[in-house]
């Protein structure tokens, strides 16, 4: 069922405000850094041989082999869960700091600014 002209303005103009006021929302920075389906697969082959280590090692009553088991999985899962950087890029992008709040400001004052701007705006 199409919009109404009412019901589509009314979502333009949210559109609009939520890009104005929550662009760091709407679009996340990219620095370069994306999951590798190779360390995907290798870390899946990793964490089964890992487990498969494990189960040995409970089953036979070999506590090394089932830390060492232990250990292979959780190598497996850190590298299928790492993010690799993208071919073009060496370092990310310094993200600019807003001249709002000083640099030593705590979390909770940032938060602070930022609302008190937010509330300014209305």
């Amino acid at each position: 069922m199409p919009l109404s002209e009412q019901e589509q303005r009314l979502l333009d103009e949210m559109e609009r405000h939520l890009m104005r006021n929550d662009a760091d929302v709407v679009s996340a920075p990219r620095d370069g850094r994306s999951l590798s389906y190779r360390n995907i697969v290798y870390g899946t082959i990793l964490v089964l041989l890992g487990l498969g280590g494990l189960i040995v090692g409970v089953s036979q009553q070999l506590i090394a082999v089932g830390v060492i088991g232990f250990v292979v999985m959780l190598g497996g899962v850190l590298l299928a869960v790492t993010p690799t950087r993208g071919p073009g890029r060496l370092k990310p992008e310094p993200q600019p700091r807003s001249t709002a709040s000083p640099q030593g400001s705590s979390f909770m004052d940032r938060m602070n600014d930022r609302w008190d701007r937010r509330q300014g705006e209305r």
